[in-house]
């Protein structure tokens, strides 16, 4: 399924959270944002080094299963 999100302009008022998984000493950070996953029922997911850049869409359930597989250890860091 594909899915397009919009944020409109009041994008930056929403409350961003970095990933706990991100590591703060290469730069390699995602942020969510749990609010909006709440209010539109997808998890917007973006790279906290570039906050105006694209943010990426997913259902609940696909960012559900995706966290699960990082904590499992299924996505090796390079």
């Amino acid at each position: 399924m594909r899915m397009t999100l919009t944020l409109d302009a009041n994008a930056h008022d929403l409350t961003w959270v970095k990933s706990s998984y991100s590591n703060g000493q290469a730069g390699e950070c995602v942020e969510w944002s749990p609010d909006a996953a709440s209010s539109l029922g997808v998890v917007p997911v973006r790279d906290s080094k570039d906050p105006h850049g694209p943010t990426l869409a997913f259902t609940p359930s696909a960012w559900s299963t995706f966290v699960t597989g990082v904590k499992a250890g299924e996505f090796p860091a390079p």
